[in-house]
Order: structure tokens, then C-alpha cells, then sequence
């Protein structure tokens, strides 16, 4: 029977580049690949010639000599201008050229497993003035960690790890459908290659356990809420003496009775009794690292006043330049009025200019408002 065309058995044109052969393969190779068509022997037929025409059609070389001699390019004795099997026939490898789209999914590779431990998060509350100091602190992690009784090994004392037999110590076998042979994770050994004769009593020869291990953390200064601290090697033990995986620590800041933050900047609101600003004077504020400075404020101050103090803010990480703290000022209408100091409050306010600048303005904007018609 003759063979056809390698452009139509791809459903392709001539002018096809290398991605678009790369792409028409893939799926046909997917659609009758014999693992999904066990026993058609029709789909084995037609898995068949698509890697034949990938193979010459996928090589600039070979596709050129097919473009112009046709299957005799690959015919050894046959072809014009003695070029017939200068070339060399169809030899390709069927489980390499589909290793190159799907690896260990269907049959490529015979790597022995090696499961690295899992990864592991733990969630560090700390103090907004930890956060601004820096702390080293002693968490405690229960992780799979390596079993003492077999130092990880999986072996009990006495007891000795061979090769599978089923596999030759290569975790994988590889089991032939039809014309194709595909690899899989070796039932006998579970992907290992190694079969234990008398496993360790304490962890069933996974060679880890569960224990609660305690951990020393350095959290550095200007931490804020998401920072992400990685202890390499800390998360769980792999099984067998496979790597270990990562413990990562997530910082969150507890919110402060005093500061709020953002960023680096830190904010703190300072009451001001209503006398005290209207006639002006000075606040003691605190300071994020325990400090206490003085702020002057003018007669006539406002809530909302705010005084920037450079460079009292948080640290940044990696040892980069403090942020700025900013004090607001906030003014409290008095309550719980003795009989004098009503009487005094009413005096002032029979008094001329007893109404502050927001007062005034608002007042002006109230008749442009109502007058407008």
C-alpha cells in the first residue's frame, strides 16, 4: 500500500512552519496514542505513520530532501541523482520524539522517584514594636523529621535494601502496547527501585516521623504584615533520605493601641482639651521607639493639625532609611460642665470673634448657597 503524503497525514500545508507541524502532531498523537486506544489497532496504525511524517518533517534537512524526492528520499538504492538513502530511513524512536511533548505523563523518562519533602508555612504574630526592633523568636514546628530509629534510611537494624526486581532498580517498567512502548512508575517498589526486607518498626520504612521540633527565627526590623521568611531545609523531611522541603514564615503585625502605619510612615492622634488650643501651648508625644518628644502648637489650632517628624518612623528592611512619624492633632469639646464653667463658656460665646475660621467660612458659603436665586 502506498504511503501517503507526510503534509496530509499531518492535515497541514506545504508552507507549514516548524510550530505549526510541532502543533498538528501533538494532537493527533494525543487522539491515537495507544494508551487511550488500547487494542485499536486502527488508532496504533495512524499514531504510527504521524510520528513517521513529524520525524522527516520536523528536520530542515530531511523535509527539504522529501519536499523534492518524495518517499524516495528514504527509499536506501532508489531516488534521483543517487541521493536515495543518503539521507537514511525512518529510524526514529517513537517514546523520544513524544518524550519531547509530554515527559513522565505518558512513558518518558526513568528517573527513580525522589519525593522532596512538602514546603511548610507558619504565621508569626508580632508586636508593632517588635516589628520596629527586630526579634529573634523560638517557634515550635511539628514536621515529618527523620526517623532516629533508622537515621532516615527506612531500614531496621539488620534488615537490607536490594534492587527491585521488576524494575532493575530503575522505578520505572516499561510495558509494550502494540508498536508502542510506554514507561510507568513501577508498581512493585512504588516508583523507589529499592525493595526494604524488614522496615523500620518506628516509621514503616518511610525513614521520617512526626515530632515537634523548636526553630529559631531572626525576624529583622521594619517587618510588616506579609513579609515572607524563608528557613531553607525546615519544612518536612523527604522520605527515604530525600531532601528536605522549606519552612516559610509569615509575618503578621498586631494593631496598635497608640500608632496606626502604613508603609514605613506611622500616625498617632494626640487629644487637645479646647482651652489649651484655642489659647496654644505644647504636647509630649510618643515615639515608636519608646522616646517622648515635645510639638508646640499655635493659638487657634485646629483637629486635624498635623506635625511631621522626619525620620521617627519605621526602619525599612534590609537596613534602608527610617519612614517619617506624623502627629494630628485632636480637639475634644469639653463634657460633665460645672455651673462656672458654663456660665464662663457663655460669656465667650456672647463675646465677638468667638467663632473659629471653619465656622466663618462655612457661614459664608451657607448665604452664597440660599442667595444663589
Amino acid at each position: 500500500m502506498a504511503k501517503r503524503d507526510y503534509y496530509e497525514v499531518l492535515g497541514i500545508g506545504r508552507n507549514a512552519d516548524a510550530g505549526a507541524i510541532k502543533s498538528a502532531y501533538r494532537k493527533l498523537a494525543m487522539k491515537h496514542h495507544p494508551d487511550k486506544n488500547p487494542g485499536n489497532q486502527k488508532s496504533e496504525s495512524l499514531f504510527k505513520e504521524a510520528t513517521e511524517a513529524y520525524e522527516i518533517l520536523k528536520d530542515d534537512e530531511k523535509r527539504a530532501a522529501y519536499d523534492q524526492f518524495g518517499h524516495a528520499a528514504f527509499e536506501g538504492g532508489s531516488g534521483s541523482q543517487g541521493q536515495g538513502s543518503g539521507f537514511g530511513g525512518f529510524s526514529g524512536n517513537f517514546s523520544d520524539i513524544f518524550d519531547e511533548f509530554f515527559g513522565d505523563v505518558m512513558g518518558g523518562g526513568s528517573q527513580r522517584k525522589q519525593n522532596r519533602g512538602a514546603d511548610l508555612r507558619y504565621d508569626l504574630d508580632v508586636s508593632l514594636e517588635e516589628a520596629f526592633s527586630g526579634l529573634q523568636k523560638e517557634i515550635p514546628v511539628t514536621t515529618a523529621v527523620q526517623c532516629d530509629g533508622c537515621q532516615g534510611s527506612g531500614v531496621s537494624k539488620g534488615g537490607r535494601v536490594s534492587n527491585c526486581s521488576a524494575c532493575g532498580g530503575r522505578g520505572r517498567v516499561r510495558v509494550q502496547q502494540g508498536f508502542f512502548a510506554v514507561e510507568r512508575e513501577c508498581n512493585s517498589c512504588n516508583g523507589e527501585g529499592q525493595i526494604i526486607s524488614d522496615p523500620c518498626k518506628s516509621c514503616r520504612g518511610n525513614g521520617v516521623e512526626n515530632k515537634t521540633k523548636k526553630l529559631s527565627v531572626n525576624v529583622p526590623p521594619g517587618v510588616d504584615n506579609g513579609t515572607r521568611i524563608r528557613l531553607s531545609g525546615e519544612g518536612e523531611a523527604g522520605p527515604r533520605g530525600a531532601g528536605s522541603g522549606d519552612l516559610y514564615i509569615f509575618i503578621q503585625v498586631r494593631l496598635h493601641n497608640i500608632f496606626t502605619r502604613e508603609g514605613k510612615d506611622i500616625y498617632c492622634q494626640v487629644p487637645v482639651d479646647m482651652a489649651s488650643a484655642a489659647l496654644g501651648g505644647n504636647l509630649e508625644v510618643p515615639t515608636i521607639d519608646g522616646g517622648r518628644l515635645k510639638i508646640n502648637y499655635d493659638p487657634g489650632t485646629q483637629s486635624g493639625k498635623r506635625f511631621r517628624l522626619r525620620g521617627k518612623g519605621m526602619p525599612g528592611l534590609r537596613g534602608t532609611s527610617r519612614g517619617d512619624a506624623y502627629v494630628e492633632t485632636l480637639v475634644e469639646t469639653p463634657v460633665n460642665l460645672t455651673k462656672r464653667q458654663k456660665e464662663i463658656l457663655k460669656e465667650f460665646s456672647v463675646e465677638g470673634n468667638s467663632k473659629g475660621p471653619q465656622t466663618d467660612s462655612f457661614s459664608e458659603k451657607l448665604k452664597k448657597f440660599w442667595n444663589r436665586n
